[in-house]
C-alpha cells in the first residue's frame, strides 16, 4: 500500500501555561481559587481564599485579555494579604499569555484544574450559587453598567462579604476507626477567621494592619451594614431595569 511520507499531520501540543495540579494553601491564606460566570452580557469574575474565605467579586463586559488583566489587577489589590496561589479552571479567559504574564511579575505561581477532580475548583464554584447568582440573580443586565456594578462591589458587596457575613469553616474529626472528615461547626466572618489564624499579621500586605481593617469591619454592625448593602443593591438594579424597559420599548417600535 502506498504511504505517503512527506504529509505532517496536526500534532497536539500542551500550552505551557500553569501547572496542571491541586492547588497548595500550605496551612495560610493567600491561595486563591478564580471562576467566571456568564450573566448574558457581562461576566463576573468571582475569586475566593482557600483558608480564610475571603472573596473579592469583578464585573466584565466580555472575557478579552484587555478586560481579564484589568479584572485581575482590582481583585489582586483588594486582597489585604499577599497572594501566593492562583487556580483555576481550564477556560481561556484564566489560561492565556497575558495572565500568565500579571502572575509572573507578581511572583504568583499558576495552577489549574486536574481532568476529573472537579473538587480541584470547587469552592469558588459552590459560591458562585451562594453568592453571584442568589445575589444578583438571572436577569438581563447592559453591559454600560460594569463600572457601576464594580463601584457596588467594592464599596458595598465585598466588604459586605468579607467582614459582615458569616461563613462556615470545617474542622477535621477522626473516628475510632482512624478515617477522618470534615464537619462545619464554626461558623465566623473572613475577616474574623483571618485575625484568629497564628500569626496572622504576617500574613498581611505590607502597609496593611488590623487597625485599619478595624475601622471598616466595626464602623457599623453586620445588620447596618447588609441594611446599607441591600438598599444600593435596590438603587443598582432600579437603574439596570430601567434601562432594560427602554430597550425594551425602543425594539417593539
Amino acid at each position: 500500500m502506498y504511504k505517503s511520507s512527506w504529509i505532517n499531520h496536526t500534532k497536539a501540543r500542551q500550552i505551557p501555561i500553569g501547572e496542571t495540579r491541586k492547588p497548595e494553601n500550605y496551612g495560610k491564606p493567600g491561595s486563591i481559587r478564580v471562576d467566571s460566570v456568564s450573566h448574558k452580557d457581562v461576566y463576573h469574575i468571582n475569586s475566593v481564599d482557600e483558608i480564610a474565605q475571603w472573596e473579592i467579586v469583578f464585573c466584565v463586559p466580555q472575557l478579552s485579555e484587555s478586560c481579564m488583566r484589568i479584572a485581575l489587577e482590582e481583585i489582586l489589590s483588594e486582597y489585604p494579604f499577599i497572594i501566593f496561589n492562583f487556580h483555576s479552571d481550564r477556560g481561556h479567559e484564566t489560561i492565556n499569555y497575558v495572565v500568565a504574564d500579571l502572575l509572573q511579575r507578581l511572583v504568583i505561581k499558576q495552577t489549574k484544574s486536574r481532568s476529573y477532580h472537579s473538587g480541584d475548583n470547587a469552592l469558588v464554584e459552590t459560591k458562585n450559587g451562594s453568592i453571584i447568582r442568589k445575589n444578583m440573580g438571572w436577569e438581563h443586565i447592559d453591559q454600560s453598567f460594569c463600572d457601576d456594578i464594580n463601584l457596588y462591589y467594592k464599596n458595598f458587596f465585598n466588604p459586605y462579604l468579607n467582614f459582615h457575613r458569616p461563613c462556615a469553616y470545617p474542622t477535621i474529626e477522626t473516628d475510632e476507626r482512624g478515617k477522618k472528615k470534615k464537619v462545619y461547626d464554626l461558623y465566623q466572618t473572613p475577616y474574623e477567621f483571618l485575625k484568629s489564624l497564628p500569626k496572622s499579621k504576617t500574613f498581611l500586605k505590607p502597609g496593611v494592619t488590623f487597625e485599619q481593617l478595624d475601622k471598616i469591619a466595626y464602623s457599623h454592625s453586620d445588620n447596618e451594614f447588609a441594611t446599607i448593602m441591600r438598599e444600593e443593591e435596590r438603587k443598582l438594579f432600579h437603574k439596570i431595569r430601567a434601562k432594560n424597559r427602554q430597550d425594551g420599548s425602543n425594539r417593539k417600535k
